[in-house]
């Protein structure tokens, strides 16, 4: 039995089509139960689960009264009945056969955790939309993410996947989700899996649609919020929450900041600060002539350097300030210890890939 936990709030535009994906994945209904954890949405969506939930038993509303994501998860945990707990997104659409064949890699390969490839779309057909979108699938605006690009033909082993599908004893080895971050919570996560040597895999023909945000305002909100919560993140955790990669936006900004303030006593900094300010530009103006001239709109040319630089800066901008914050609270030392101690762990105890750490499942 599958349990398919989906937290949203306010999702009237696309819970319907979320839920319509998950009853025409071709699963049997009666191994398949879906929980859609409410944060007590006033918008329409909770009348439009109740519809569902009338006309399909398999499906039921939860509440969520805190609201966050990770208190949406844990409840959904706690209430699922199936061997495998999977989640999806409210933004999201799962191919059919998704659920299928998740649900096969995890037990014929004896991975942990399994994933699809996760295709990005926007919300509004929009040239500013579909930007975003276009942003959000290269390598130089989101780093190396297998889910995202990779296509495999049989199961990879990975770093990460887009949410989880796992066996329900799996939460009593790693632990649940830390209601402590607004945000993250699944980075942190998949942070506790890499370290107990848990096996992540990608799932070969297993797609799954996410729809970005289409709005500028909306998409620097996100990315501000992402940026300041992978560095606040690090005040309630033990060990360090999140990947290298996460923090390289900060480093970008930090640099650029640096050397642009230093330029005006320094023929050395304002070089340095030409340096990285134009090897940026040109990569991103080759990106956007590259996505131009596929999708033979030269507004690309003008408008993906705007998203690409803002979802850079605000992120960073977001962690510097988290930074500040952790400052001001006393814990910005806690957090520098955490990435020593990380970069220590990563020198003296590598894990072979795809084998647990005997000892090392605990939160």
């Amino acid at each position: 039995m599958v349990s398919i936990i989906l937290p949203c709030r306010n999702e009237v535009r696309f819970i319907a089509s979320c839920l319509e994906s998950v009853l025409n994945n071709g699963f049997p209904f009666e191994r398949l139960e879906v929980l859609v954890v409410d944060g007590m949405s006033d918008d329409g969506t909770r009348s439009i689960i109740n519809e569902y939930s009338i006309k399909y038993d398999l499906i039921k509303m939860l509440d969520n009264p805190r609201k966050a994501t990770p208190y949406a998860l844990n409840i959904g945990i706690r209430e699922a009945k199936g061997e495998v707990v999977m989640r999806l997104d409210a933004h999201t659409t799962c191919e059919k056969d998704y659920i299928a064949r998740c649900t096969r890699v995890l037990f014929k390969y004896g991975a942990d955790d399994v994933g699809g490839t996760c295709r990005i779309i926007a919300q509004d057909d929009t040239l500013v939309g579909r930007a975003i979108a276009k942003a959000l699938t290269q390598r130089f605006g989101v780093g190396n993410l297998d889910y995202r690009f990779s296509k495999p033909e049989a199961p990879k082993l990975v770093d990460t996947v887009a949410f989880f599908c796992c066996r329900r004893e799996l939460f009593e080895e790693i632990g649940v989700f830390n209601e402590n971050l607004r945000r993250i919570e699944d980075m942190e996560f998949k942070r506790r899996l890499a370290r107990a040597g848990c096996k992540i895999m990608l799932a070969p023909g297993a797609f799954i649609d996410y729809r970005a945000r289409s709005e500028l305002k909306l998409f620097w909100r996100h990315n501000w919020s992402d940026g300041l919560w992978i560095v606040l993140g690090f005040a309630p955790a033990e060990l360090m929450p999140v990947c290298w990669r996460h923090l390289v936006p900060a480093g970008f900004v930090a640099a650029l900041t640096a050397t642009g303030l230093l330029a005006a006593g320094s023929s050395v900094f304002e070089w340095t600060f030409l340096a990285i300010a134009g090897l940026y530009s040109l990569v991103t103006v080759t990106v956007s002539i590259k996505i131009a001239v596929t999708e033979g709109d030269f507004r690309y040319c003008f408008v993906v350097p705007l998203v690409i630089a803002s979802m850079h800066l605000m992120r960073g901008l977001g962690s510097l300030w988290g930074m500040v914050r952790l400052f001001t609270e006393g814990q910005l030392l806690h957090a520098i210890r955490l990435m020593l101690g990380e970069l220590w762990r990563s020198k003296t105890h590598r894990t072979p890939n795809g084998g647990r750490v005997p000892g090392s499942s605990t939160t």
